[in-house]
């Protein structure tokens, strides 16, 4: 099943050098065959110097045409396969995330895609690209340098069985498809992590106060076992993907697995989801994807479950 992005948005602050973001944007506008809008939204001048307004957003504009010059040389794409609307906005009062939001609320943008903003170290992300991951209501996807080719990029997604209700469920499927839809762009390999974690047996053995035989801890843990690997087994045969894949079943704590899998593996993207509370005004992520955020040095893709309300209005 191939799931297909259709508009695209390209998000700068124009600060940085956005070469390798355009460039996988370009790529996956091509692949979806789906319109793509560059929007930097940048400071406006300051209110003394008003009259350089207009020679100021020329400038901003005129270095985009630059930056997708340089991409599309890269990737030897021609102009006309994949055009770019461009639209460079300025507020003064407003962050730049809330107004990237916004316009995807206007727009009806179906993915978000920004340069990660360079962090010392090189893991977790920046406070804009937080509040993209924590409040902007499309799949978000935050890139970094790939050094490999194109066929040899390494994608994995991250889904966990146990869901807790039809969105969470629905959100593992979706993260399975997108998964197996970029792995089909890029080397055709997709690797599926999926963790498991019996913490009851972990309390047991660290409170000396309790005790339990060591043969009902082992059976309560195969129990949790089997339960996770039946409960992965549905879920894959449900998505219906097929192609070259590797499932990854780990014990212990996804927080504490995932970004070691990641690094050992080198994965170029991570597809993966955040737990929010759907059908309300109001995110909360989850402490598992924002720790797993904070370890990772990859491009990122992450998902919000259907039903996800953004706390930003579009005006």
């Amino acid at each position: 099943m191939m799931r297909n992005f259709h508009n695209i948005l390209y998000a700068s602050t124009g600060l940085g050098d956005d070469s390798e973001g355009l460039k996988q944007a370009l790529s996956l506008a091509r692949n979806n065959k789906a319109a793509l809008k560059f929007l930097v939204v940048c400071p406006p001048l300051p209110a003394d110097q008003e009259e350089y307004q207009g020679k100021y957003r020329t400038f901003m504009a005129e270095q985009v045409a630059l930056a997708l010059q340089k991409a599309r040389l890269s990737l030897e794409m021609d102009e006309a396969l994949v055009p770019v609307e461009v639209e460079v906005e300025s507020s003064n009062a407003t962050p730049a995330a809330i107004s990237v939001i916004r316009h995807v609320l206007r727009h009806g943008h179906d993915l978000v895609i920004k340069e990660a903003e360079p962090r010392e170290g090189g893991k977790g992300f920046m406070a804009m690209d937080m509040s993209l991951l924590r409040k902007c209501p499309s799949p978000v996807w935050l890139a970094r340098p790939i050094s490999r080719s194109r066929q040899a990029i390494r994608v994995a997604v991250a889904v966990n069985p146990d869901s807790r209700s039809e969105a969470e469920h629905d959100l593992s499927l979706r993260l399975l498809e997108l998964g197996r839809s970029l792995a089909d762009s890029c080397s055709g390999d997709l690797d599926i992590v999926s963790c498991w974690d019996f913490a009851f047996e972990r309390y047991l053995r660290e409170n000396t106060r309790v005790y339990i035989p060591e043969e009902t801890m082992r059976d309560a843990a195969q129990k949790a076992q089997s339960s996770h690997h039946s409960g992965l087994s549905d879920l894959l045969q449900q998505s219906g993907i097929g192609g070259d894949f590797q499932v990854h079943r780990l014990k212990g704590r996804a927080d504490d697995l995932i970004p070691i899998f990641v690094h050992d593996k080198a994965v170029d993207i991570l597809v993966m989801g955040t737990v929010a509370r759907t059908g309300i005004i109001g995110f909360i992520m989850g402490n598992t994807a924002e720790n797993i955020m904070r370890q990772i040095s990859c491009a990122l893709v992450a998902l919000k479950p259907s039903g996800f309300v953004s706390p930003v209005k579009a005006y």
